[in-house]
């Protein structure tokens, strides 16, 4: 009995009264109603003294506003299950309302939100129907999910953003007035949708900035107001399993979103600034793993000298240039050519940016004393028939990498020169013996990206009589070996004036340039003489038909592919 009120019992009987009289056989939807609101009541009110005599705090969640952002930490399957669910945070702490404490899968769910939680956790009693009200929530979360594999968003989503946001300026102005949640949303959507490699949003001291790294350079995209920034710094540690308490030190994060025709795999990294972390998101598309060796871009004789290379089963393959140039792409288009069923490949990566189907891929764990020497040590014991490993770091990953190029296995690796023949004396300089690098060593291939030019801004110009001259310098020493033909009176350039579809860059796309050094025998010699110098080997391996990356670039613009502004801005 609730004071102040009819029992239960009594407005029944009311309600069949009135029914009778009136011919009905229900009660009344006004009784009905007053009947619903006297049981939820009467479950609170039983709630309360049942939480006091446990000893725990009481909440009533059926007219609570709860966050989707906070509901999601529990997945809907698991709160059902549990009877438990997440209904507010603040400052780390997370508060859970619980139906009952001894229900046997809860134990299972505070262990897991322990290991998130560094900022402790509080339960609260709820009543039955208080959870059941509470659940209704979970119908709101449509536009970001959680899976098992990470974070969904759903094309419809994506189709949206792409059709209310056409440039820039709309995205700006949008992310000014959309709550936290739809700002996260809209922001990975735009950068899916418009090919963004890396997203980076930064505290400055009267705003926060957001910057896409489109096509390798990165451009200003949007604002917004500063006392926002707590709360999308707080969504985005959530969604990529960061601690929430932590903002003193450097923290690395994943996300995965999965789309009807993709996957993208997202790299978090939180950086303390001078104003508040800097959040910066890498965007890995699987479907950059399908890329074939053909697609890379490389020709003529390089290609040739290249392909019968990784066709050897033993031997090195090594890629060379800065970050970003698109080495792992090109290592993982040689893995796609080289895989098969009667062939057993192992990588070791750090991190492993994309999976491939068939092949196996390890990661390296420094912290666990997991290095890339100890890993190619133990991956060899596998018995490889080819082995990638994401990079020469130090002179045991090179002693054991030219080891198992010697002994029956092809090793596929990066290394961080300037030049293809810049390649050799760092492979001297990390105690690399002449004597064994040499016959170990099948092709080192140096590469940069360059931007393509949009085709639907491409118009042909006339370049200034500098650039031309350094034009005729540099093709005209490319050597007869590689098999280019270039006709020098009737060279025509191209550029994008700049549209809606490139965003008014001109620009849109990317593309490689390589220059490929093969062991051969003149380059072998150099080797073996230990009077090893980068110039030498540039120089007798240009003789050999080594077409370079500028020369490549230079090609690849009178083809009318990307510019020559591009070329001398990115390989010379």
């Amino acid at each position: 009995m609730i004071q102040g009120t009819s029992s239960i019992e009594d407005l029944i009987k009311q309600s069949k009264s009135a029914a009778n009289n009136s011919g009905k056989a229900q009660p009344t939807d006004k009784l009905q109603d007053k009947i619903q609101e006297i049981d939820i009541k009467e479950q609170e009110r039983k709630t309360r003294v049942k939480a006091m005599e446990l000893g725990l705090d009481y909440i009533s969640l059926y007219s609570y506003p709860i966050s989707p952002d906070i509901l999601k930490v529990i997945s809907e399957e698991d709160s059902r299950a549990s009877q438990a669910v997440a209904f507010y945070e603040s400052k780390g702490k997370l508060r859970v309302g619980i139906v009952n404490p001894e229900n046997t899968e809860l134990p299972r769910i505070i262990e897991m939100l322990s290991k998130k939680q560094h900022g402790g956790i509080e339960l609260y009693l709820i009543s039955p129907i208080s959870f059941t009200k509470a659940l209704e929530h979970y119908k709101r979360v449509v536009k970001i999910k959680e899976v098992v594999s990470g974070v969904q968003i759903g094309n419809e989503e994506i189709e949206q953003y792409r059709r209310e946001i056409t440039d820039f300026t709309i995205l700006d102005e949008r992310l000014k007035s959309e709550n936290v949640t739809s700002v996260f949303s809209m922001i990975l959507a735009s950068a899916i949708n418009i090919g963004t490699s890396d997203v980076h949003i930064e505290a400055e001291e009267k705003s926060i900035k957001v910057r896409f790294r489109i096509d390798g350079v990165l451009q200003d995209v949007a604002s917004m107001s500063k006392d926002r920034w707590p709360k999308i710094v707080s969504r985005i540690k959530l969604m990529a399993k960061l601690k929430m308490n932590i903002t003193t030190v450097p923290q690395d994060g994943r996300i995965t979103i999965v789309l009807d025709d993709d996957k993208i795999e997202i790299r978090v990294s939180t950086l303390p600034t001078s104003y508040g972390e800097s959040i910066v998101m890498r965007l890995l598309r699987s479907s950059a793993t399908g890329l074939s060796f053909d697609d890379l871009g490389i020709r003529g004789l390089a290609y040739e000298h290249l392909k019968h290379e990784i066709k050897r089963p033993n031997g090195m393959i090594i890629t060379t240039g800065p970050t970003g140039s698109g080495k792992t792409t090109t290592l993982y288009a040689i893995l796609n050519l080289l895989n098969s069923p009667e062939t057993k490949i192992i990588t070791l990566e750090d991190p492993v940016e994309y999976k491939l189907e068939g092949i196996s891929q390890s990661q390296i764990d420094s912290s666990r004393d997991y290095t890339f020497g100890k890993g190619l040590r133990a991956i060899l014991r596998q018995d490889p028939d080819i082995v990638m490993v994401g990079e020469m770091r130090d002179s045991e990953t090179v002693e054991t990498a030219i080891n198992a190029a010697l002994t029956g296995h092809l090793v596929l690796s990066t290394i961080h020169t300037n030049s293809a023949a810049g390649t050799i004396p760092r492979f001297i300089a990390m105690d690399a013996k002449p004597f064994l690098l040499a016959p170990a060593l099948n092709a080192v291939m140096a590469q940069r990206l360059v931007r393509r030019i949009c085709e639907n801004c491409k118009t042909e110009y006339k370049p200034s009589d500098v650039d031309m001259k350094r034009v005729n310098e540099i093709i005209g020493v490319i050597p007869e070996k590689s098999e280019q033909k270039i006709d020098t009176s009737n060279m025509k350039f191209y550029k994008g004036t700049g549209c809606a579809k490139c965003n008014n860059v001109g620009l849109r796309g990317r593309l490689g340039l390589y220059e490929v050094m093969a062991m051969t025998p003149a380059i072998e010699k150099i080797i073996l003489s230990g009077n090893i110098s980068e110039y030498t080997l540039q120089e007798a391996a240009v003789n050999d038909g080594m077409v370079t990356m500028v020369q490549d670039g230079i090609l690849k613009a009178l083809d009318g592919i990307t510019s020559l502004d591009e070329v001398f801005r990115v390989a010379e």
